[in-house]
C-alpha cells in the first residue's frame, strides 16, 4: 500500500487545523486597550490626523503672505515672421516683411506691508530686440533695460486683508489644533459606545447560555417529578416551553453578538476572524468634577471658545471691508534707472533716471444709496453675530453644567446597580437550590431569574452611561479630571 497519499492528507489536515485554530484565537481587550487602538489605528483617527496636517499647511500658506517673494519672469523667446500693413504718409499701405524676436527677463523682490496693505518691490529687467532683416548700417540687435527700480503700490483708505488675516488666521489655526484633540476624544467616546454595545451582546449571550443550561436542568427535574407523580403536566409543558424560548433567545444573542462584534472590529481595525472577548471595566475612577472648574476649563481649552472671539473679529472685518469700498484711491510710485544700448553691458553704464508717481481716485458721486446699504448690511451682520455668539456662550455654559451634573448622578447610579446585580445573582442562586429541594415554585424561580437578568443588564447599561459620560466630559473640557492633566497644550502641537 502506498503511504505517500496518506502522509500528504495528514500534513494538509494538520496545517488546516493550525490555520483554523489561529484564525479562531481568542483575544481579550479592555476598554482602555480598545480606546487606545481606535485612537492610533482606526480610519477615523487617520482622517483626523490628515485633516490636522491639511490645516497646518493652510496656516503655513497664510504665513507665507507676509514673507518677501523673489520672482523671475519673462518671455523667451517671442519670435514673429509675417507681412504687416504699414501706412505711408500719403495714406497708402505698403506690405513689409517682418522677422524679429523680442525677449525680456525681469527679476523682482516683492514684500507686502501688512500694516498698510501696500506692496514694495525692487526690480531689475532686461529686454533684447532682434531684427533679422536689418541691412547696411542698421544694427540687428538692440538692448534696453532697467538696472534697478523701486516701486510702491499703496491703497489708501481701503480694506486691508493682511491686517485682519493676521488677527483671524492664528485663531483659526489654534482652533484646528484643539479640534483635533476634540476629535480624538470623540473617537474615544464613540468607540466606548461600540465597546459596550458588544459587551452588552456578550453579556446577553452569557445570560442566554446559562439560562438555557439551567432551564434544561429544571426540565429534567420536572420530568423526574412528573414520572413519580409529584407535579402536573401543565408545569412540565411550561418548563418545556421555557426551554424552547431559551433556545430562541440564545440564537438571537449569537446573531446580535456577531453583528456588534463586526462593527467594533471594523472600526478599530481588527481582523474579522479574530474571536474578540471584552473584559468589563473592574475599577471605576472616582473623582470630583466641580461645575465652575469644568466651565472654566472648557473656556480655556475648547476650540468653540476661541471660535467666539474669531467670529466677532470676522464681523468687524466685514464692516471694515464695506467701509473700504466707499471709494477707491491708490498711490503708485517708482524710482529707478533705465537705459538703451546696442550691447547688453552698456545699459548699465550711465543709466537715465526713471521716476513715476500717480494717484488714482474713483469716487461715486451718485450711487442711489448703494454704499449706505452696504454699510447697513455689514453693521446688521455684525450685530447678528454678536447676538448669536452671546446665545452660544450661554448654551456652552449650560451644556457643561448639565453634563457635569449628569456625570455625578451616573456615578451614584452605577454603585446602586452594581450592588443590585450582586444581590439579584445571590438571590437566584438561593432560589435555584431551594427549587431543587422542592421549597420554591417554578414561578418564584422564574421571577428570580428575570430579576437576575434585568439587574445584570442594568449594571452593564450603567457602565455604558458612566464611561460614555466620562469620555464626553473629556471631550467637552479637554481636561482629565482623574489625573488632573490637560489633554491639549499649544506647546506639544504643530
Amino acid at each position: 500500500m502506498n503511504k505517500k497519499p496518506i502522509l500528504y492528507l495528514f500534513l494538509v489536515g494538520f496545517f488546516l487545523t493550525i490555520n483554523n485554530s489561529s484564525a479562531q484565537q481568542s483575544v481579550e481587550y479592555t476598554l482602555e486597550q480598545v480606546v487606545a487602538r481606535a485612537k492610533s489605528q482606526s480610519p477615523a483617527a487617520k482622517r483626523a490626523e490628515t485633516q490636522r496636517e491639511n490645516r497646518y499647511w493652510q496656516y503655513r500658506l497664510f504665513r507665507s503672505n507676509y514673507n518677501p517673494q523673489l520672482r523671475l519672469g519673462g518671455t523667451i523667446p517671442s519670435y514673429s515672421q509675417s507681412f504687416n500693413n504699414v501706412t505711408q504718409p500719403d495714406g497708402t499701405i505698403q506690405f513689409r516683411e517682418v522677422r524679429q524676436n523680442l525677449m525680456d527677463v525681469n527679476l523682482g523682490l516683492v514684500q507686502q506691508v501688512s500694516a498698510t496693505g501696500g506692496t514694495v518691490s525692487v526690480n531689475s529687467s532686461t529686454n533684447r530686440f532682434d531684427n533679422f532683416l536689418a541691412t547696411g548700417f542698421d544694427p540687428q540687435t538692440r538692448w534696453s533695460g532697467v538696472p534697478i527700480n523701486v516701486r510702491l503700490d499703496q491703497p489708501i483708505f481701503a480694506f486691508n486683508p493682511l491686517k485682519w488675516d493676521k488677527k483671524i488666521e492664528p485663531l483659526r489655526f489654534e482652533e484646528s489644533k484643539r479640534e483635533f484633540v476634540e476629535e480624538m476624544e470623540g473617537i474615544s467616546r464613540f468607540v466606548a459606545i461600540l465597546f459596550f454595545d458588544f459587551l452588552d451582546a456578550q453579556v446577553n449571550l452569557e445570560i442566554a447560555s446559562l439560562n438555557l443550561k439551567n432551564t434544561e436542568d429544571i426540565f429534567k427535574i420536572e420530568q423526574g417529578r412528573y414520572n413519580i407523580g409529584t407535579t402536573y403536566e401543565d408545569k412540565l409543558l411550561q418548563v418545556e416551553l421555557q426551554v424552547l424560548q431559551a433556545k430562541q433567545q440564545l440564537a438571537q444573542a449569537r446573531l446580535d453578538m456577531e453583528e456588534r462584534s463586526l462593527r467594533l472590529k471594523s472600526y478599530v481595525g481588527l481582523n474579522e476572524a479574530t474571536n474578540l472577548v471584552l473584559v468589563p471595566p473592574k475599577e471605576i475612577p472616582f473623582f470630583d468634577v466641580p461645575v465652575d472648574e469644568a466651565i472654566e476649563r472648557a473656556f480655556q481649552n475648547r476650540s468653540e471658545a476661541l471660535g467666539f472671539e474669531r467670529r466677532r473679529l470676522e464681523g468687524e472685518a466685514s464692516v471694515a471691508q464695506a467701509r473700504g469700498q466707499r471709494f477707491l484711491m491708490n498711490l503708485g510710485a517708482s524710482y529707478g534707472f533705465n537705459n538703451a544700448a546696442l550691447a547688453w553691458g552698456d545699459i548699465y553704464s550711465n543709466p537715465n533716471t526713471q521716476a513715476l508717481v500717480n494717484l488714482n481716485v474713483s469716487v461715486p458721486i451718485l450711487d442711489w444709496g448703494r454704499n449706505k446699504a452696504r454699510m447697513g448690511q455689514a453693521q446688521a451682520s455684525k450685530q447678528l453675530i454678536e447676538y448669536t455668539v452671546e446665545q452660544d456662550v450661554i448654551n456652552f455654559e449650560q451644556e457643561i453644567f448639565t453634563k457635569v451634573k449628569n456625570f455625578q448622578m451616573l456615578k451614584d447610579r452605577m454603585e446602586i446597580t452594581k450592588v443590585s446585580d450582586e444581590v439579584a445573582e445571590k438571590r437566584y442562586e438561593i432560589s435555584l437550590k431551594r427549587y431543587q429541594n422542592g421549597n420554591v415554585t417554578i414561578t418564584d424561580l422564574n421571577i428570580a431569574q428575570q430579576e437576575k437578568d434585568s439587574n445584570r443588564r442594568a449594571y452593564i447599561q450603567s457602565l455604558r452611561d458612566f464611561w460614555t459620560a466620562y469620555y464626553e466630559l473629556r471631550e467637552l473640557t479637554l481636561y482629565d479630571f482623574e489625573s488632573r492633566t490637560l489633554l491639549y497644550s499649544a506647546d506639544n502641537s504643530n
